[in-house]
């Protein structure tokens, strides 16, 4: 599953030179600049430990020392859609587009989460005016969400071609290949599946309860026995605790 991207700090205005330019240093910020900056900064800190009350209230006094700080409004949006609150998760979302609509960071956390709320066409478009902005290098990544996206919204076919485009940007990237593989899994066309999470599970620090789960259940309706015990020793072996170990143990395949 995609994640949604923390926006990095904001960086300093420039500062327009009456004749030659010189190098912006940090005593060409303005002090609401750089409150706004230090605020938003502690502000995505506390989001990624899942402190959101604590990350508002940072949110909340940079946007005092700069209301129009677009990446404060789009991580706004990500703290109140975590929350879930809808209302003002959306409005700061659009609020952050109207500051600055080409925004890649939020074009795409709003994108998601209008699919998270069901919103497919509307979260389609996002993703396709998204990828549609001129010299995005981040293109891999939007099509893995949207991929994903057409695989909530039952469209098996287009989330299959949407992730292949993405594994041609980013081959080497476990999350694509994850999210193919239980794709061709749901959609029956299980010895594709089956190579692309065979290569996910042989790296051993990319492997998880979840991607040896996912090996065991194509492996059962493969009726591959041998390598169905094999992932069933591994499932045991490093995730013991696991509910895909309990699972597996239960012989719950279809769970």
């Amino acid at each position: 599953m995609a994640a949604c991207a923390v926006p990095p700090p904001p960086k300093p205005a420039p500062v327009q030179a009456s004749e030659s330019p010189d190098r912006i240093t940090a005593s060409d910020e303005s002090e609401s600049s750089k409150r706004a900056r230090v605020r938003l900064e502690l502000a995505a800190a506390y989001f990624g430990r899942g402190q959101m009350e604590t990350a508002l209230d940072q949110v909340k006094l940079a946007l005092l020392a700069e209301p129009n700080l677009g990446q404060a409004h789009n991580l706004r949006g990500l703290i109140y859609a975590s929350l879930g609150d809808e209302r003002l998760a959306e409005e700061s979302f659009r609020r952050a587009l109207q500051i600055n609509p080409r925004d890649t960071d939020t074009m795409q956390n709003f994108g998601w989460y209008l699919c998270q709320q069901k919103r497919y066409p509307e979260a389609n478009q996002q993703f396709d005016q998204l990828m549609a902005v001129p010299q995005y290098r981040d293109g891999a990544r939007t099509l893995l969400t949207q991929g994903v996206c057409h695989a909530y919204a039952g469209n098996l076919p287009q989330a299959e071609r949407t992730l292949l485009r993405s594994l041609e940007m980013d081959p080497a990237n476990p999350a694509t290949a994850v999210n193919l593989s239980e794709v061709l899994y749901r959609k029956g066309d299980l010895e594709r599946a089956r190579g692309f999470i065979l290569r996910v599970n042989q790296q051993a620090d990319v492997a998880s309860a979840q991607t040896l789960w996912l090996a065991a259940r194509i492996e059962h309706r493969l009726g591959n026995q041998q390598s169905l015990d094999d992932v069933g020793r591994q499932l045991r072996n490093r995730f013991p605790a696991s509910r895909e170990a309990s699972l597996f143990d239960r012989g719950q395949f279809n769970e």
